[in-house]
């Protein structure tokens, strides 16, 4: 069954395409944190991040940039850049997408609050990545 995206990439719905390229396509969001609010949509159907072949991810992040950019340049003081990946990160369309999402300073778009970490923490962690890396 064909995701959203691929509905909306082949016509079968409406959405707002604004830039194409022979991998991905820029889409914007019609639940915008901010009005620009960008998605960068892979043509393939992969899951999520995880799943990306490498070789696509440098014209993966450099659409990423392009799109932030575009975003100052029409007015944007910052942009965000966030993919979630899995169910837990708040993935709700298991199409890869990147939020490619502009900030005006003052509106009010929360990121998440961290707490300091304890140090013993943060070792223990630490090593636990090192040793799953190798």
């Amino acid at each position: 069954m064909s995701s959203i995206f691929t509905k909306i990439l082949n016509g079968e719905i409406p959405g707002e395409i604004v830039k194409e390229t022979n991998n991905f396509f820029v889409l914007l969001d019609i639940n915008p944190v901010n009005h620009g609010h960008l998605l960068v949509i892979s043509k393939e159907e992969y899951e999520d991040l995880s799943v990306v072949p490498n070789d696509l991810l440098a014209e993966y992040l450099l659409l990423c940039k392009e799109a932030g950019k575009t975003l100052l340049e029409i007015g944007a003081d910052g942009f965000n850049v966030l993919f979630n990946t899995k169910k837990a990160a708040g993935q709700i369309i298991f199409h890869v997408h990147a939020h490619v999402i502009p900030r005006f300073e003052g509106d009010g778009f929360k990121m998440w609050q961290g707490e300091k970490a304890k140090e013993k923490e943060l070792k223990a962690k630490a090593e636990e990545i090192r040793k799953k890396w190798q």
